[in-house]
């Protein structure tokens, strides 16, 4: 019978990626490991005899390793009616008789259980999360690059606003993921679990004298360092949630970064907009019936998947607190948790979907520059509103700068399609003080006000500066 690598959440999204980690048959293997770290611990400060300790033979260690969730969830149906009860059954069975009665000792569930989620987690930071967020963000930084100088109308509330880049854009967007990416960083850094018993306060270990034995480095110490763990600062039955908490927030607020290029990406290749636009391979389908049709499908599962994520976290918080040292309600949450990395991965996944010729799905994302500059052109006598009466104010001009292009000028322009400067200067014929100010403004800003094509402020430099600190983060 083949293993259930199924992942937490919908079958439809299954990022291959995650499976050895949280593939369903997967999971109670960092549970284990945590169950043999603790018998190694016992032999190391001399509770198991240093003869019984090298029955725990690679080949054991090994086999304990391949106990399957399916496995323990039989037996635990049919006899324990309890998960860990269950899994320490069949590791007892696995052991040569000397070992056995030390499996457990001096555990509860959820120190193994806790401790085994922790390297879960780390484990998908390090092995999957980290290493595609960097492949992203390198790939992204290049885009960036290329199309810093590529004109677009930036949009505020779904209207043209002022000149940007599409490298400036993106740069807007990678900045957000490296940000995140940062802070994912930090938190699953400061990952932690517990051997700490029943209650919290290592009663176990204290009363039955394991910790005498321990010396200046206490048991829990001992174990979770042979799993390149720190200790909680304090724990119950169960770790304090906040640790898990911040990372997976840190994990979540990636998803929405993404999600925010998701939403850019798909309104961008609006059939009006057409400034961006999805590969599409051969054989796709637009939709069953249009034939015409590209749609993004791609950037509309980015933003669908961040939806997800935002909903799925609600779980998270409800968890947040638990009756006294614990209780069970927690427990079926806690196990829809990976289902964020999961969601997040996809989104990366998207991104890094390869071709036949081995190009990533983002390295074939196209700019229109054509549809960039048509855009741009349908505004551009008008987005220049905004240095025309911040120059006439610092020109000296008495009344209400802003009214006077608002009311005056736009009409005038909107009807002969010139820019707004020459309403204003055609306004200034009829209105002194107009024409006091109009001539107070220096040439070269005169010169700027009648091409917006010049207005782009920092969205070069900026691309090139956020490009650079992208590749200095992932390089």
């Amino acid at each position: 019978m083949s293993d259930n690598l199924m992942l937490p959440g919908n079958p439809r999204y299954q990022p291959k990626s995650l499976v050895e980690i949280f593939g369903y048959d997967n999971l109670y293997v960092p549970v284990a490991e945590v169950e043999l770290a603790g018998l190694m611990t016992l032999a190391d400060i001399g509770v198991i005899s240093g003869q019984d300790a090298k029955l725990l033979t690679p080949d054991v260690i090994e086999s304990v390793l391949r106990i399957r969730t399916s496995l323990v969830d039989e037996l635990e149906r049919k006899v324990t009616k309890h998960d860990i009860r269950a899994l320490v059954r069949i590791i007892q069975d696995m052991l040569p008789e000397n070992l056995r009665r030390w499996v457990h000792v001096p555990f509860t569930s959820y120190d193994p259980m806790e401790t085994g989620r922790t390297l879960q987690y780390a484990r998908a930071h390090h092995r999957v999360i980290k290493p595609k967020a960097r492949e992203v963000i390198l790939t992204l930084a290049d885009l960036v690059k290329k199309y810093a100088s590529i004109l677009q109308i930036g949009r505020t509330h779904g209207q043209h606003a002022l000149p940007i880049t599409v490298g400036f854009w993106m740069a807007t967007v990678l900045s957000r993921i490296v940000y995140n990416c940062q802070q994912t960083d930090e938190f699953a850094a400061g990952l932690v679990g517990k051997i700490s018993g029943a209650v919290g306060a290592s009663n176990a270990a204290i009363g039955l004298g394991i910790g005498e034995k321990c010396g200046k480095v206490s048991f829990e110490t001992r174990v979770l360092a042979r799993l390149g763990l720190n200790p909680a600062i304090t724990s119950t039955q169960i770790l304090p949630p906040e640790p898990l908490a911040y990372f997976l927030f840190s994990n979540l607020m990636l998803s929405a970064s993404f999600g925010q290029f998701g939403r850019d990406c798909r309104h961008l290749m609006r059939s009006e907009i057409a400034e961006i636009g999805e590969p599409f391979a051969e054989g796709q389908v637009g939709s069953s019936t249009m034939a015409q049709k590209r749609n993004p499908i791609n950037f509309e599962n980015m933003e669908g998947m961040w939806l997800r994520n935002k909903s799925e976290f609600g779980k998270v918080l409800d968890a947040m607190i638990s009756e006294h040292q614990r209780d069970l309600v927690g427990s079926s949450l806690a196990r829809d948790f990976p289902i964020l990395l999961v969601n997040l991965v996809l989104q990366m996944e998207t991104l890094l979907r390869q071709d036949n010729s081995g190009r990533v799905f983002l390295e074939r994302l196209t700019v229109n520059e054509a549809s960039c500059r048509r855009n741009l052109e349908t505004s551009a006598s008008f987005v220049l509103a905004e240095p025309l009466y911040i120059a006439l104010q610092m020109a000296g001009y008495r009344d209400d700068a802003h009214e006077l292009v608002n009311r005056k000028a736009m009409p005038l322009s909107q009807k002969s399609g010139r820019p707004l400067i020459y309403s204003v200067q055609e306004l200034a014929k009829s209105d002194v003080v107009l024409a006091d100010a109009v001539a107070n403004i220096p040439s070269n800003i005169v010169l700027l006000l009648e091409d917006a094509t010049q207005y782009t402020g920092q969205a070069y430099a900026k691309a090139i500066q956020i490009a650079s600190m992208a590749e200095k983060y992932a390089g």
